[in-house]
C-alpha cells in the first residue's frame, strides 16, 4: 500500500546532492534513522520504487530526503533532478534498523550519512548529543553533505576523511584500524555505521580487529 504526495521544495545541497521536502502523509510515522521506498506517480516511473531515508524528524509537520543523484543510471535519482514543486510521488512503509542506541560514534561514507542526519537532528533537540562523535568519510571537501550543520552541531566531534585531496583541518586517506582508534573513547559504546558495502566490509573488519563485539555496532540488517 502506498500514499501519494506531492514535492514542497528541490534544492542542491551539492554538486550531486538534492534536498527534497514533500507534503506529509497523514498518519506517517518512522523512528530517526529509518528509510522508506518511494517511486514517482507518472507514467513508466510509478513502479519504479527507491529506497530513501527521512532526514526530517517524525514531528515535522512536512517530510524531507537528502538525496545523492546518479544522473548515469538513468534511474529515480536522474529523474528527480528535473523534478519540481508539485510533482506527485508515492510514498510506501518506513523500515529499517539504525536507529540510536547511545552515545557511540557514528562512522558515515558518502550518502550513508543520511541516517545519522536525521538521528543526530534528533539527539540535538532533546540535548543529547554531546559526546557523540562523527567521522565522515568523502573523496573531496566538495562532496561534504552538510559540513556547517554537522559543525554546528558537533563542534571537533565531527571528523572528516578525504580520500583524494590532503587539506589542513582534514584527516586524509580512508577510514583504519588507526582512524577509529584515535578517536574512541570509553563512554562511547556504539558504532553507527552506514555506507557503501566496499566501505561497511572494511570498517567491520576494522572493528573486529579492534575487540568491538557484534552487540555494539549498529548497522542495517539485510
Amino acid at each position: 500500500m502506498s500514499q501519494l504526495t506531492t514535492i514542497k521544495s528541490i534544492e542542491h545541497l551539492t554538486h550531486d546532492v538534492l534536498h527534497i521536502v514533500l507534503e506529509k502523509p497523514q498518519g506517517l510515522n518512522y523512528i530517526p534513522g529509518q528509510a522508506v521506498d518511494i517511486s514517482l506517480n507518472k507514467p513508466g516511473w510509478s513502479e519504479k520504487k527507491n529506497c530513501f531515508t527521512f532526514t526530517s524528524l517524525p514531528e515535522d509537520d512536512q517530510i524531507e530526503f537528502t538525496i545523492k543523484t546518479y544522473p548515469e543510471h538513468k534511474g529515480v535519482t536522474n529523474e528527480l533532478l528535473s523534478s519540481k514543486p508539485g510533482d506527485e510521488v508515492l510514498i510506501y512503509k518506513p523500515f529499517g534498523d539504525i536507529h540510536y542506541k547511545g552515545a557511540g560514534i557514528f562512522i558515515a561514507g558518502g550518502a550513508g550519512i543520511t541516517p545519522f542526519i536525521a538521528i543526530l537532528k534528533n539527539l540535538e533537540k532533546q540535548n543529547l548529543i554531546a559526546g557523540n562523535k562523527l567521522l565522515f568519510a568523502n573523496k573531496e571537501k566538495a562532496d561534504i553533505i552538510l559540513e556547517e550543520r554537522f559543525t554546528s552541531m558537533l563542534g571537533k566531534n565531527f571528523i572528516n576523511i578525504l580520500s583524494k585531496e590532503n587539506l589542513e583541518g582534514y584527516e586524509h586517506g580512508y577510514i583504519s584500524p588507526e582512524l577509529i582508534k584515535k578517536y574512541s573513547e570509553e563512554h562511547l559504546k556504539y558504532y553507527y555505521l552506514c555506507g557503501p558495502p566496499p566501505m561497511m566490509n572494511a570498517v567491520e573488519g576494522h572493528l573486529a580487529s579492534l575487540g568491538i563485539a557484534d552487540e555494539f555496532i549498529v548497522k542495517e540488517g539485510f
